[in-house]
């Protein structure tokens, strides 16, 4: 059994002086080092959290100006496709007014070889009906 004596005194000075003691010397020391850690961790955090938030900013950024030159390139190759319809147009306009000078000419060379192949053709038949003539009647007729 436990006596209410003295003892019990002595015991509780001794820990109330042992609860002081590692107060002073574990405790504090201990949470100390926690509140610098915690304190690190929320820095760290809020560190993490503004690199992110950078980070966010840039890639938007980025993303914007890729959307703008992909904008600026589809304006681009639109353009020279206009200039491309422009110029096939202009080509085929000239091309057009060309047609009706090349059918003139081809016009006028069918008839100039036309009249040269009647002329040819005259001369040949005066020549062959002659010769048919004076093959039929058996004598000349020059």
């Amino acid at each position: 059994m436990i006596s209410l004596d003295y003892s019990l005194g002595f015991q509780i000075i001794n820990f109330l002086l042992l609860i002081l003691v590692l107060n002073r010397l574990l405790y504090k020391p201990i949470m100390g080092i926690i509140d610098k850690r915690a304190k690190k961790l929320e820095v760290s955090e809020a560190e993490i959290n503004r690199l992110q938030e950078t980070v966010e900013q840039k890639v938007s950024a980025y993303q914007e100006k890729l959307r703008l030159a992909k904008a600026a390139a589809v304006e681009h190759n639109n353009e020279i496709i206009r200039q491309g319809a422009e110029e096939a147009k202009a080509v085929i306009a000239a091309v057009r007014a060309e047609i009706p000078v090349m059918m003139e000419q081809f016009q006028a060379r069918m008839e100039a070889e036309i009249a040269e192949a009647k002329r040819i053709l005259t001369g040949r038949s005066r020549s062959l009906s002659l010769e048919i003539a004076e093959k039929v009647l058996g004598r000349s007729l020059r």
